[in-house]
């Protein structure tokens, strides 16, 4: 991995952890940080999915650090991470990349939660008390990647990032 590459991944990163403390919303019983999950739609598209999940490690160990998330962020940032870079790759397309997310993030990792809370947290909830707050996150912010890395795509910066 090249050194151009990894300052990216750290800019990536540095996005992902300072929108959490300045981006978030109300969605049912818990907070929405949606730049997590549009900075794996944009390091998918551009990086692939092993630097997503990279990213998105790196970043759910910086907020658990300093207080900004909790132990969910491990799941919720990678799971979602894999299926946008997986999906992307597959398909090339970046709509596909923001769909990896949302289902990625959405439902499998809100699913994944219940057993890894009940381990981790100590906490006995049932999938339906992760499903609608990881849902509103994983789809805003999929969509705001979404559009990002669409309109990268079309700028000479976003394709020398495409060829990274």
């Amino acid at each position: 991995m090249g050194t151009r590459k990894l300052a990216i991944m750290a800019l990536l990163v540095s996005i992902a952890v300072a929108g959490s403390v300045f981006v978030s919303f109300p969605a049912g019983i818990a907070r929405a940080y949606p730049i997590q999950h549009a900075v794996n739609v944009a390091a998918a598209v551009f990086l692939g999915p092993i630097p997503a999940i990279m990213i998105a490690f790196v970043t759910a160990v910086i907020r658990i650090l300093t207080g900004t998330g909790s132990l969910l962020a491990f799941p919720g940032g990678m799971i979602g991470a894999v299926f946008a870079g997986l999906l992307f790759q597959k398909t090339g397309r970046v709509w596909t990349a923001a769909l990896g997310e949302m289902i990625g993030t959405g439902l499998i990792a809100s699913l994944f939660a219940v057993p890894y809370a009940a381990l981790l947290m100590g906490t006995s909830v049932g999938a339906f008390f992760f499903l609608p707050p990881f849902l509103v996150s994983s789809v805003s912010g999929a969509l705001i990647g979404g559009v990002l890395a669409a309109r990268l795509l079309h700028h000479p910066v976003g394709r020398r990032l495409q060829h990274m």
